[in-house]
C-alpha cells in the first residue's frame, strides 16, 4: 500500500485513479484520508439514491451492497444520509471497502452526526475523498460537482430510489455521459421516490433484481449466494414444520407479506403460522417491519 505526502494526489500523478482521469472534467487533485491504495479503484460501483429513503429502499440497498462488497467490489457514494449512508454501512458491515466522496473540505465531516461512519470507513481500509482541501464548506454547487467524482470513479452506477430532479439522477446522467453502465432497482409505482427510477428505466437503465445482476456485469457472477435477499437455504428435516418454514421463506423471497396474505398463499391458518414465523425470526431468516415479513 502506498501513501502520499500531504494526503493529496494530483491528476498528473501516476497514482491518480485512471478511470476518473478519463472524464473531461476530472478534478485537478484529490485530497484524502485513509491509506491510498490504487487497487481500491480497480473495480468500483457507485450507489446513489434519495435521502428520504423508504424501508424498501433501505433493505434493497443493504442486500445488494453487502453481496457486491463481499465479492470485492468497492462501493462509492456521497456520504449523505439516506441511501448513501446505508450503502457505506452495508459495505463496511460485509467486510468490504467503500469510498466516501465529500462535498466539502476533507477535514469536515458532513453531515457531522455521521462522524462514527466516517471513522468506520477509515478504520476498515476505505477512503474519504474530496477535491476540496481543509475546511472548505459545503455549498449548493459543491454537491453536483461531487457527483461527477462518484460517477467518474465507477464502472457502473446503481440507483436505488430517486425523486425527479434528484442528485441521484444527476449522478446517473453523468455516468451515462461518461459511457458507464447505469443500473436501477424497480420501485413500487405508488412511492414518491419511484419517479426518478422509472425515468431512468424508460431511458434504458438496466433493471436490477438482485446482486447477481451487478456481479454478472463485473464478471463475478459465481461469487453471489444462490438465494436472493441474503436468506440461507434452510436444511429441511422430516417434520411438517420444517417444510412449512421453507415454504414461508420461498414466499417471502418473492415479496414481503402480511401474515394473512402469507396464510392465504400457503393455504394455512394464520394461527398455525405463528410458531414457524417465530422460529424463523429467532434464527435470523426473516424479520418484520410495520406488520409485513421480509427475508433478512
Amino acid at each position: 500500500m502506498l501513501t502520499e505526502e500531504k494526503n493529496v494526489v494530483k491528476k498528473e500523478n501516476s497514482r491518480y485513479p485512471s478511470l476518473l482521469g478519463d472524464i473531461s472534467d476530472a478534478p485537478k487533485q484529490l485530497y484524502y484520508k485513509g491509506t491510498w491504495n490504487l487497487e481500491l479503484f480497480d473495480t468500483c460501483l457507485a450507489v446513489v439514491g434519495t435521502r428520504r429513503m423508504t424501508s424498501y429502499g433501505k433493505r434493497m440497498t443493504e442486500d445488494i451492497v453487502s453481496k457486491v462488497a463481499r465479492a470485492g467490489i468497492t462501493i462509492v457514494s456521497g456520504f449523505m444520509y439516506g441511501i448513501d449512508a446505508v450503502a457505506h454501512k452495508a459495505a463496511v458491515s460485509a467486510g468490504g471497502k467503500t469510498i466516501a466522496v465529500m462535498p466539502c473540505g476533507i477535514d469536515i465531516v458532513h453531515p457531522e452526526y455521521q462522524a462514527d461512519l466516517y471513522q468506520e470507513i477509515l478504520d476498515t481500509g476505505g477512503l474519504v475523498l474530496s477535491e476540496y482541501e481543509g475546511t472548505h464548506p459545503p455549498a449548493n454547487w459543491t454537491f453536483p460537482r461531487r457527483n461527477r467524482i462518484v460517477a467518474g470513479l465507477s464502472q457502473a452506477t446503481l440507483v436505488v430510489e430517486a425523486g425527479e430532479g434528484s442528485g441521484a439522477l444527476i449522478t446517473a446522467n453523468l455516468a451515462k455521459k461518461y459511457g458507464r453502465k447505469v443500473f436501477a432497482v424497480p420501485n413500487p409505482l405508488t412511492s414518491a421516490v419511484s419517479q426518478g427510477v422509472t425515468q431512468l428505466l424508460r431511458e434504458g437503465a438496466t433493471v436490477v433484481g438482485g446482486a447477481e445482476d451487478i456481479l454478472q456485469y463485473y464478471g463475478l457472477r459465481d461469487r453471489v449466494p444462490k438465494l436472493s435477499l441474503g436468506a440461507p437455504k434452510l436444511s429441511l428435516g422430516t417434520g411438517v414444520q420444517d417444510e412449512l418454514e421453507q415454504n414461508i421463506v420461498e414466499q417471502l423471497e418473492k415479496q414481503s407479506l402480511h401474515v394473512d396474505e402469507l396464510a392465504r398463499r400457503l393455504e394455512v391458518l394464520p394461527a398455525k403460522l405463528g410458531a414457524a414465523i417465530s422460529m424463523l425470526q429467532l434464527e435470523g431468516y426473516i424479520k418484520e417491519e410495520q406488520g409485513r415479513y421480509y427475508v433478512n
